[in-house]
């Protein structure tokens, strides 16, 4: 007999008698649902910083008190190394960043920076990546999905080079209004600015063009399995 979360199931003969799935059974299996969505990628622990609700429920997000603390390296015991990936367009990034962010505002330019040659971890110290763009609403998010579908594309389920990611909450203009010491140069330049609007213009145009490739690619990709 063995006991998760206080739930018992049912002794065999009387669990099957019943055509539905029994509701002992059906209470473990939504217990360990719960614990696996407090889990990173790969199920092997759980998440290292305490996180908070976003637009996009499946991702993590952080707030950016937590990610001072990552900046100052109250987290150093337990990581091996945190890549803090901006996803803006490059005026905005070189308008002002968080201090220690690469920018990476092309997937592809984020696939080959981070799966091509992965960081490899020692012992049990983690890789954690974080993610944002202006609000994180849209562009950090995109990433990490991107991210994830490509590192799962990569290993064989449930292994991943990097199980565990996060948004930072409000991107970088929420950071900024809060920590402005911790960016460089203590500033901030929004997407639409209108300096940049030819920047922003070609920058979008990049994009979709990309886009519009790989969603070739993928349909090739998927036709060859068939």
């Amino acid at each position: 007999m063995f006991q998760i979360c206080g739930f018992f199931p049912l002794p065999l003969q009387n669990t099957y008698l019943i055509r539905s799935k029994s509701f002992t059974s059906q209470s473990i299996e939504n217990v360990l649902d719960d614990e696996q969505i407090n889990l990173i990628g790969d199920f092997s622990k759980a998440f290292l910083f305490p996180t908070v609700s976003g637009r996009h429920q499946e991702l993590k997000y952080i707030t950016p008190d937590v990610m001072t603390l990552i900046l100052k390296g109250t987290y150093d015991p337990f990581i091996e190394r945190y890549v803090l990936i901006d996803c803006r367009y490059p005026y905005e990034y070189e308008g002002g960043h968080i201090k220690g962010a690469i920018n990476l505002h092309m997937e592809q330019e984020a696939e080959e920076y981070l799966l091509k040659n992965p960081i490899l971890t020692y012992g049990s110290k983690r890789v954690v990546l974080i993610f944002h763009c202006e609000f994180s609403s849209e562009r950090g998010p995109r990433m990490c999905k991107f991210i994830r579908e490509k590192d799962r594309d990569r290993n064989e389920y449930p292994h991943l080079h990097y199980p565990e990611l996060y948004i930072l909450q409000g991107g970088y203009k929420e950071f900024f209004q809060t920590h402005k010491a911790f960016c460089t140069p203590q500033s901030y330049r929004p997407m639409n600015h209108e300096d940049f609007r030819e920047d922003l213009r070609k920058f979008r145009i990049k994009r979709r063009t990309w886009a519009g490739e790989r969603s070739k690619r993928d349909m090739y990709s998927r036709l060859k399995k068939l």
